[in-house]
Parts: C-alpha cells; sequence; structure tokens
C-alpha cells in the first residue's frame, strides 16, 4: 500500500508554509497542483513522486515529492523530502538554455 499524507500537512512539514491554516488556505484558493490538476481540499492525499505547482513568495515552486516527512523539522530535514524543478519559463532558465543554444 502506498504511504500518503494531507496536502496541507505535507506543506507545513516540508516548511513551505509557516502554518497548516496558511496552506489551507492556498489549497482553499485553488493554487495549488498535483500533477498539474488543481487542488481545493486539504485532505487531498500526495504521494512520493508527485509534483507540485504552487504560488509562493512572488513565484511559482515546482517540487517533486522524494518522502513524505513524519514530522516537522529542521529545515534540513525539510528539504529532504523535495527537489526543485527548475521552471523553463523563468528569465534565469531560459537565459541559461539560449546560452546553451548558443554554445
Amino acid at each position: 500500500m502506498d504511504e500518503t499524507l494531507r496536502i496541507d500537512k505535507y506543506l507545513w512539514f516540508a516548511r513551505f508554509v509557516k502554518t497548516r491554516t496558511a496552506a489551507q488556505a492556498v489549497i482553499a484558493e485553488g493554487r495549488l497542483r498535483i500533477d498539474g490538476r488543481v487542488v481545493d481540499r486539504a485532505h487531498i492525499a500526495v504521494r512520493v513522486g508527485n509534483v507540485l505547482a504552487f504560488p509562493l513568495h512572488g513565484r511559482v515552486r515546482l517540487v517533486r515529492v522524494t518522502r513524505l516527512p513524519m514530522r516537522r523539522g529542521p529545515a534540513e530535514e525539510a528539504r529532504a523530502c523535495y527537489e526543485e524543478i527548475p521552471d523553463p519559463h523563468a528569465p534565469e532558465t531560459a537565459n541559461v538554455s539560449q546560452q546553451l543554444a548558443e554554445y
């Protein structure tokens, strides 16, 4: 059986938000996607391998879930629960792509 965790708990445990209430607000506004599907309920399950997309601090974060945390631990422990996916539409990423194409 696949292990799962509520999406609001995952966002809080992985330190993307400061409180579960803040996570629930992001979710309720329909600003979070799991594998491209809009999520509007905090009880939706997240699994290892899911890709999350959500706005945070003025940019869209794309992350792949690499493990499910058991608690809200220190930042280093939280970072081990996901990997960043570079946004291909971000200006800095586009610039790198252009430089590679010119090379």
